[in-house]
């Protein structure tokens, strides 16, 4: 049996905060309990689970990192988890004009457990890669998977393998020399967490073990790095294979997004 609640609790510790490498083109900035990052395709903030400060503070904390961005011309999201405290703080986001977005599920795998040898469909390569005009191929994968323009994926990867290629692991998925899937790793230094991230896979290939795959070659990754735990924020999609992959819920995860006004 499985003790999700030290599971949790190692996320809470190790996986609230970015790692100290920071993508070229980016700054991290503390205001109070909160991590302000900025220079990137929108504005991010991360916190404890546990902010502090509540009542008006807490709105004050709110609303100067919105508008800190708007003075940017910028949006920003601040992640919140189910669990976190205060338990108003999703309510005082939206009331400052944040709007939440679909919750992801929060899941925690045992390294060794999920890794395994990757099994493709015939006429199906693995690749790692790093290169622009791969990291172009990503983003372009990621706005027909997701019907939405991610051409920034391509720069925020280039940023991250800049700042330290060993970082991070990005994988692709090639069938008759095109992109049919694609996902990354990233490597917490200090940490007993690998995050898996990214993933994405064609409709036209989509049930026929790709995600799975890649799955299992990060996991495999991350064991001979020294990683013992893997982390995924994981879309109604994803949730049920990695579940299968023997991933444990530990809580959700929700987006608070702010946009400046068109």
């Amino acid at each position: 049996m499985v003790d999700t609640a030290t599971l949790l609790a190692a996320y809470d510790e190790q996986m609230r905060m970015p790692s100290s490498i920071v993508p070229a083109g980016m700054t991290y900035e503390h205001d109070g309990p909160v991590l302000r990052i900025v220079g990137g395709h929108v504005g991010r903030i991360r916190a404890p689970r546990d902010t502090g400060v509540t009542g008006d503070e807490l709105d004050r904390l709110i609303a100067r990192q919105r508008d800190y961005f708007r003075a940017r011309g910028e949006g920003v999201e601040w992640k919140v988890r189910a669990h976190d405290l205060p338990t108003d703080l999703p309510q005082r986001l939206v009331a400052a004009g944040f709007l939440p977005q679909r919750p992801s599920t929060v899941l925690i795998g045992v390294a060794a457990e999920v890794a395994a040898d990757p099994v493709l469909p015939d006429g199906v390569r693995l690749r790692q890669v790093d290169e622009p005009a791969d990291l172009r191929r990503i983003a372009d994968l990621q706005t027909a998977v997701f019907g939405t323009d991610c051409s920034w994926v391509a720069d925020d990867l280039a940023a991250r393998v800049t700042a330290d290629p060993g970082h991070i692991t990005i994988l692709v998925a090639e069938a008759d020399g095109r992109v049919v899937c694609s996902a990354l790793a990233v490597y917490d230094a200090g940490t007993d967490f690998a995050a898996l991230l990214g993933g994405a896979t064609l409709a036209a290939w989509q049930g026929r073990g790709l995600y799975r795959a890649m799955i299992a070659a990060r996991a495999g990754e991350a064991v001979a790095r020294g990683y013992r735990l893997l982390h995924v924020d994981a879309s109604p999609a994803s949730a049920p294979v990695l579940r299968r992959c023997g991933f444990h819920e530990i809580t959700t995860s929700t987006h608070y997004e702010w946009l400046p006004p068109s």
